[in-house]
């Protein structure tokens, strides 16, 4: 039995040129993923004032004039949340080498309570429902403290927020307005603070 052989075509040169542009645009690609993750372990290892100058220039990273740099991860809707607003927050800090110092927690407060400054510039920036990252220089954390003896004094603070509630603040004193009247209007009503549970403290501060 004889076995009649099938001559093969020559691939094109057209082709050729496609497959070769194809690989050498799979290397690139490889090794742009690689520098780009090589940076970021770089910049990671920075002094504070360099990486912040680094993260700046970030995609998605917006910063303030004060320095706060933030990352929409929701937006949300309705309102921003403004001086003395009630807020139902749940919170996660971390620092730059990914280690924890607020476990993630619910939070609540209303704008206005002491704070470091950072935190509450960020959460006025927030609706409810929005959810956002927050890098915080260390003048915006715990450097703001008089004396700077806190032992996250020099460190940049990361938050990731969500807004669960927002309770604008005409709405706490007409609420707080009714509790006074249901007591008779007698000393040792509310003073201040949301109803119903009070405020959380400040995200973990010596207060």
């Amino acid at each position: 039995m004889s076995v009649t052989a099938v001559p093969l075509q020559p691939v094109k040169r057209a082709y050729k040129v496609w497959l070769w542009i194809g690989v050498l645009a799979a290397i690139a690609l490889a090794f742009g993923l690689a520098w780009v993750g090589t940076r970021s372990a770089v910049a990671a290892k920075l002094p504070n004032d360099q990486f912040l100058a680094w993260h700046k220039g970030q995609s998605g990273i917006q910063t303030t004039a004060s320095g706060l740099q933030y990352q929409v991860i929701k937006p949300g809707s309705g309102p921003t949340a403004a001086e003395q607003d009630g807020v139902s927050l749940k919170i996660h800090g971390i620092l730059r080498d990914g280690s924890d110092f607020q476990e993630a927690a619910p939070m609540r407060f209303q704008v206005g309570q002491p704070m470091i400054p950072g935190f509450t510039e960020g959460v006025k920036l927030m609706k409810k429902g929005a959810k956002y990252r927050f890098w915080l220089p260390p003048n915006l954390g715990y450097g703001a403290e008089p004396g700077g003896q806190h032992e996250l004094a020099d460190k940049v603070l990361i938050f990731d927020v969500e807004m669960q509630d927002l309770v604008p603040a005409a709405v706490i004193q007409q609420m707080m307005m009714q509790q006074m009247m249901q007591q008779g209007g007698g000393q040792g009503g509310p003073q201040g603070g949301p109803p119903a549970g009070g405020a959380a403290g400040p995200p973990p501060s010596e207060r």
